[in-house]
This record gives C-alpha cells, sequence and structure tokens, in this order.
C-alpha cells in the first residue's frame, strides 16, 4: 500500500511540476500581449477582465462505508481522493477570456481494489494488474503453478494495481462579449483521462441580460464522448479468458475453489457472463438557467437540465450475486458463515456476474435559487433541486446557507445540505437478484437513502490585492470544512481549500 501511495504522489508532484510550469508560460504570453495591445485612448472599452487571474484549488476527500458494490452490496469503501487544480483565466482583449482548468484527481480505494481481492496472497500471487492484456495472461500463468492456497476478503483492501489511480482532466472555456455586455457566448472543450476510462467533451452556451441587468437567461449545451476500456473481477476475466476450463488454467491454477459448506468444488461456472468489448457511453445535456433581481435585497434563480445517456451506464467491475446461484468461495472456509461480517478476514465470494444496466437513460432535474440580503451582517442563500429519471429515480436537495459578514475582509458561513432518493428499479441488495432478471444492481448509491451535510467556509477578500507575491496579487482565499453523513452508514469528511491570484 505504501508503495501504491508513493506512487500516486510522485504522478501528482510531477503533474503539478508541469501544471506550474504551463501557467508561467501562459501568463508571461499574457504579460508581453498586454504590454503589446494597450486600450485604445481614443475608444476606451472596460474590460471583461481586466488581468489575467490564476485559482489554485485543492480539496481532501476521505469516506468510509460497508456496502461496496465492487463486492456486490457489501464490503469495506473505506476511500481517499486528493485534487490539486489550477484555473487560469486569461483576457484576450476588451471582450474575450479564455480559461484553462488543469486538474489531477488521485485516488487510493479498498473498494476497487478488491477488483483482484487476491494480488498480494492470492490467485495473481503479485502478478501483473487488473488489465485485459496478454502481459497479465503470461504473469498471472507463471505465477498460478506455485500452488498456495489465495486468501481475500471484501472487508480488507488488496494490494491490487486498482487499489490507486490518478485521473488527469484539461478543460478550456471561451467566452465573448458584446461592446453592451449583455450578450455573452461562449464554448468549451474537455479532456480526462483514467485507467479504465476516457472522456471528452465539447460544447457551447449563450447568455442575455435584460431590463438593465436585473433579468439573466442562459443556455447551455454539452456532449461528451466517452469511452470504457472494462476491466473484470478477476475470476470473470479467467473465465473470459479460458471459457469453462479456466479453472485449471490461468490465476486459479492450482486453487481451490470452496462451496457452502466449505468443500472442494469445481463446479463454479459463471455462465451468466459475457465480456462487453470495448463500448462507449455518450451524454448530452441541455441546460435553461433565468435569473431575476426582485428587489435591492431580493434575487432568484430557475433552471432546469435534460440529459440523455447512450452506451454502458454499467460499470464492468461491479460484481452480482443471485439469490438462485449457488455460493462458491476462495479462501478459508471458516470465514464463510461470517463472510458478511467484517469479522471475515480470508475468504471471497467469487462472482455470479456482473452490473447490467439499461443502454439508456434519461434525466431532468429541476430547481432554485433565492438569496436574501438581510442586512450588512447577514445574507441568507437557499438552494432546491427536484431531480427524477426513467430508471425510477427521484430525489430531493435542499440547501441553506447564511454568510456572515465579520469585516471587511473575512466572512464565515455555515451551511446545511438535505438530500434524499428513491431506489432505482433496477436495485436490490447483496445476493438478493435472482439470474433470471434482465438488468440488475447491488450498487448502494442507487438504493433509497437519506443524506445530511453540515459545512463551515471562512472566506478572505483582499480587496486592493495588498499582499504581493512577485507579479501576483491575492485576490482571495476560501477554507472549507464539509461532514456529509448517510442513513446507510456511509460517512465523509471533505475540506477544500482555494486561492486566487491577480496578474499585475
Amino acid at each position: 500500500m505504501a508503495v501504491k501511495q508513493a506512487a500516486v504522489a510522485d504522478v501528482i508532484k510531477t503533474g503539478m511540476k508541469k501544471i506550474i510550469l504551463f501557467t508561467l508560460i501562459l501568463f508571461w504570453v499574457s504579460g508581453v500581449s498586454a504590454e503589446q495591445k494597450p486600450d485604445s485612448i481614443q475608444g476606451y472599452k472596460k474590460r471583461v477582465l481586466e488581468n489575467a487571474e490564476v485559482d489554485y484549488l485543492m480539496s481532501l476527500y476521505g469516506q468510509k462505508g460497508d456496502r461496496s458494490a465492487v463486492g456486490g452490496g457489501i464490503g469495506n469503501e473505506e476511500l481517499t481522493n486528493i485534487t490539486p487544480t489550477i484555473v487560469i483565466s486569461l483576457p484576450l482583449n476588451e471582450d474575450d477570456v479564455l480559461t484553462i482548468d488543469v486538474g489531477l484527481s488521485a485516488y487510493t480505494s479498498a473498494s476497487s481494489s478488491n477488483i483482484n481481492p487476491f494480488s498480494s496472497t492470492g490467485a495473481s500471487r503479485g502478478g501483473g494488474d487488473d488489465d485485459d492484456d496478454d502481459d497479465d495472461e503470461r504473469q498471472s500463468t507463471a505465477a498460478g503453478s506455485t500452488g498456495s492456497q489465495p486468501t481475500g476478503t471484501p472487508w480488507i483492501a488488496s494490494s491490487g494495481a486498482s487499489h490507486s489511480d490518478v485521473l488527469t482532466s484539461v478543460h478550456a472555456d471561451f467566452s465573448h462579449s458584446s461592446d453592451s455586455r449583455n450578450f455573452i457566448w461562449g464554448s468549451n472543450i474537455s479532456f480526462s483521462n483514467e485507467f479504465d476510462y476516457t472522456s471528452f467533451g465539447f460544447g457551447g452556451n449563450i447568455t442575455g441580460l435584460f431590463n438593465e441587468k436585473n433579468t439573466e437567461i442562459g443556455l447551455k449545451g454539452t456532449v461528451y464522448l466517452d469511452q470504457w476500456r472494462p476491466i473484470y473481477p478477476t475470476e470473470l476475466h479467467e473465465y473470459n479468458l479460458y471459457g469453462s476450463n479456466f479453472l485449471s488454467n490461468g490465476y486459479f491454477s492450482g486453487v481451490d475453489v470452496l462451496n457452502q459448506n466449505g468443500t472442494v468444488s469445481t463446479s463454479y461456472q459463471p455462465s451468466r457472463f459475457t465480456p462487453l468489448g470495448q463500448p462507449g457511453r455518450n451524454s448530452y445535456s441541455a441546460s435553461f438557467f433565468f435569473s431575476q433581481i426582485l428587489s435591492k435585497r431580493l434575487q432568484a434563480a430557475l433552471f432546469f437540465d435534460l440529459v440523455k445517456q447512450d452506451g454502458l451506464l454499467s460499470t464492468p467491475y461491479h460484481r452480482m450475486y443471485f439469490a438462485d446461484k449457488s455460493n462458491f468461495y476462495i479462501g478459508q472456509a471458516a470465514d464463510i458463515p461470517i463472510y458478511t461480517t467484517p469479522q471475515n478476514t480470508g475468504v471471497f465470494q467469487l462472482a455470479d456476474d456482473i452490473e447490467r444496466l439499461p443502454s439508456s437513460r434519461f434525466k431532468i432535474p429541476v430547481g432554485a435559487r433565492v438569496n436574501l440580503y438581510i442586512n450588512d451582517l447577514f445574507v441568507l442563500r437557499t438552494y432546491y433541486r427536484y431531480y427524477f429519471d426513467d430508471w425510477g429515480l427521484k430525489a430531493h436537495t435542499a440547501e441553506i446557507e447564511l454568510p456572515v459578514k465579520l469585516s471587511q475582509s473575512f466572512t464565515l458561513a455555515p451551511s446545511y445540505r438535505y438530500y434524499v432518493q428513491n431506489r432505482v428499479d433496477y436495485f436490490a441488495p447483496y445476493e438478493t437478484h435472482l439470474s433470471t432478471e434482465k438488468y440488475y444492481t447491488s450498487d448502494s448509491d442507487l438504493a433509497a437513502f437519506k443524506s445530511n451535510q453540515f459545512s463551515l467556509s471562512v472566506n478572505y477578500t483582499d480587496i486592493f490585492t495588498g499582499f504581493k507575491l512577485y507579479r501576483f496579487g491575492l485576490k482571495n482565499a476560501s477554507l472549507k470544512f464539509s461532514h456529509y453523513a448517510r442513513n446507510d452508514g456511509l460517512k465523509a469528511n471533505i475540506i477544500s481549500f482555494g486561492v486566487k491570484f491577480v496578474f499585475e
């Protein structure tokens, strides 16, 4: 685990060095451009963005839970995630702004580590990673000849290759404002990549301001063209590779498979499983936004989205266990009776299939915001959203925030968020689905649950950018802590930090 975390840390350091170098080059180009192209004295027009700005954002997320989707609805969900991000906003001229967002998301996950739960002492014998490639096949076949018996458990993280990974993302946004500043149009493009998934997106937006800028209407459209590189649980990967004789080959050569009674058996055949190939996932969204200043103290906004998804909408490494199929295990027979409890430290149940969900989904979120200026000390911000889709999911989100202005520079903002949803039509808990069903999932994110989130943030604003770092003046800084809890036992803490500098 320490080696994995060190590798992730090295990737973050290398990535951040590249991001910082890229930032410095952009600001140098921006500075030269600004010096060569000053505002016209005769026809001066205020710029949309006076100076280049850079935001450095960082969040640290940690969660604990016991309903791992990789374990078919049970198992350790402990996860940590760190996300350093740099956002650069460059004024190209008086009317145009280019914003570039470059970020990393590095995680370690007990749940996804158990795509291959036998990696350290088990079937893969410390061999290859979880990818479907020829090198893995050769490594695992050689490792399988040792004859040692593997162990695994959904309650303890494995040291498999999928235990940790780094997602890299780049997003660029261009916006143009009319001379009156009452009409804005923009376009964007994005790219992200991680070990089993690549996403490419693009879109555009228009915004109109009316009624002396008291009314704002916006439209936005986005398309994401994504590609899976399917990774399957170890036992299904080997079944796909060797067919019905897989227990005598590859990872499972010389490995004892146990039935429910703890007796060695050769009857395990996950015949319900079929591979997915190289599937894609496409998402199309259209968003509408309306905002109105109702008085000097009151502002309200309405919004709704239309989202259509097509392609592989399930996750290839989420295991499924059927109530009408016999159970088979690898590991210590003594732990089979306590399999569903954290006291199980030595046995892992072999999958009957992977999660299967429809190849299309239509989502509609509708919401509103109302902000009320109470006095110089308090501002009340409220938010509500209703969500429904054609998988049968319905959800409500309500949030309230009360920023308190402590001084000209400091604001303290406590907030509370409540969320509730029902289950999708295709969800059932661990080992409840039947093999005769067409669609099935035991992912707790698609189950019925309620959640509460309490947050507290501190914001600092330097109006005159008095603090300088070379040619960068500090504009603002923020620190936020959030505690999230679901009634199914999942808990998480999030710490977020951000600073914004103006290039002068």
